[in-house]
């Protein structure tokens, strides 16, 4: 339906000689679900505007595995084309980045960016040199099968790491043979993390096209002949005005949650939140608050490579934190907890999975710094505490003075602190004598004459 739209839409502009737009998207950062709903949105935008083409330019490190397919899905389904633009010089489009340079229609860089390095790297990979096995020579680039690639593998990669490997090798090397780039150099990147500066990839074929600026870009596409979804069409785009689609609130709310460091900033605020609201029932808004950001951390944390583990240690730190403030163990529960949580931010997120993810080393010292100051303080305000008299209970009523409120000769009634209480006395009291505490049976109090007399 929307092929045949956007088709419509072209037939249309020919017959009127208007022009059709072309729209303008920006990656910047690396590939993540926040990324990803925004340039497949922009897409399904420019699809419904009737676009003669979509730059997607971009500049990333790398990326989701999850995310970098979505995004290529949608351009291999999308009726617009899609140009990937890797802009402005300086940018580069390292590991996801090139997977959607080349599943593109259109390939294009500035001068001075690069691409490649799309090796994956899962967890439990060892670095290269690791197994104690030295590499087999490498021999010119472009001239070994996939077997000889495979051989050549570290021992240390187990058959889940060859596997993702040999995926990615497959995935890249079918839209290289899709768009007719060069399907050889890919999988190197893939298997190898080689890498090309701009010229060097025009000159071997995987990408298109070297433009200074989008500008540039429409003039070396224009008149261009490409097959999209099985139609054969010519791009009509100089001069063309270029439509920049920003993200709206969604996606900036997603970038925003997804952040490493704010995911675990809305973890800590819903646990301490809900843990105070338990503790004080009727504030409300601490359990509110706290209800709402633990459910958006759960939700950035779905979204994101999270090691189970370090998201384990920074819960049971947690635990210990707060368990120190009710649990008399003088600083050795807050002090585990602080080390747990200290060690779970470490290794809750590995760049290695995926580049861009993972927690300043300052914002852990920060988070542990903070947390030590929680404990210090808990345990500061107990050891005060247990210094100080005791201010309530029977124990505090001893030796306290009171008067007797009528005569009486063994047992009658006395006010004490301000409360009236049954007292036994050895000797006669005379209304309005004082009197002291001497001792406590249950809800009768031993008292005496004042001064012993």
């Amino acid at each position: 339906m929307v092929a045949a739209a956007v088709l419509a839409g072209v037939l249309y502009a020919a017959d009127t000689g208007t022009q059709q737009p072309v729209v303008l998207l920006k990656l910047e950062g690396a590939v993540s679900p926040a990324t990803a709903d925004y340039v497949v949105r922009g897409l399904r935008k420019a699809a419904d505007r009737g676009a003669a083409l979509v730059v997607l330019q971009m500049d990333t490190p790398g990326g989701l595995d999850t995310s970098m397919r979505w995004i290529i899905k949608d351009i291999l389904a999308s009726p617009v084309p899609v140009a990937s633009f890797v802009a402005p010089s300086g940018a580069r489009a390292a590991s996801a980045g090139t997977f959607i340079l080349y599943a593109s229609h259109i390939a294009a860089m500035a001068p001075a960016t690069n691409l490649g390095a799309a090796t994956p790297v899962p967890v439990g990979v060892a670095p290269e040199g690791d197994s104690g096995k030295k590499r087999k020579p490498q021999t010119k680039a472009g001239k070994k099968s996939s077997n000889e690639a495979d051989d050549d593998e570290p021992e240390s990669k187990g058959a889940m790491t060859r596997k993702q490997v040999n995926d990615a090798a497959a995935y890249i090397r079918s839209l290289a043979q899709l768009r007719g780039r060069n399907a050889d150099w890919g999988e190197q990147a893939v298997r190898h993390a080689v890498s090309l500066p701009a010229d060097e990839a025009k000159k071997r074929k995987v990408v298109d096209i070297i433009a200074a600026d989008v500008n540039d870009l429409l003039k070396q596409v224009h008149g261009r002949k490409l097959t999209v979804q099985g139609v054969e069409r010519v791009l009509a785009t100089q001069g063309t005005a270029v439509t920049a689609i920003d993200p709206d609130w969604r996606s900036r709310l997603l970038t925003v949650i997804t952040d490493p460091s704010i995911a675990l900033i809305l973890m800590m605020i819903g646990i301490y939140g809900l843990i105070f609201e338990f503790s004080n029932p009727g504030f409300v808004l601490p359990g509110v608050a706290g209800g709402i950001c633990l459910l958006l951390a759960l939700y950035a944390f779905q979204l994101l490579p999270v090691n189970y583990a370090g998201l384990a240690l920074i819960l049971l730190g947690l635990a210990f934190i707060v368990a120190e403030a009710f649990v008399p163990s003088f600083g050795s529960l807050g002090i585990g907890g602080v080390v747990a949580l200290t060690f779970g931010s470490v290794i809750l997120f590995d760049p290695d999975i995926a580049a861009g993810y993972t927690l300043p080393l300052p914002f852990v010292v920060m988070l542990s710094a903070t947390s030590a100051a929680v404990v210090f303080f808990t345990v500061w305000f107990a050891v005060k505490a247990r210094r100080r008299p005791v201010v309530s209970g029977h124990t505090e009523i001893i030796g306290a003075s009171g008067t007797a409120l009528a005569d009486f000769e063994r047992e009658g009634w006395a006010q004490v602190r301000g409360e009236t209480w049954r007292v036994v006395s050895a000797a006669p009291l005379a209304s309005g004598q004082k009197l002291r505490v001497t001792g406590v049976d249950g809800l009768t109090l031993r008292v005496e004459r004042e001064g012993g007399n």
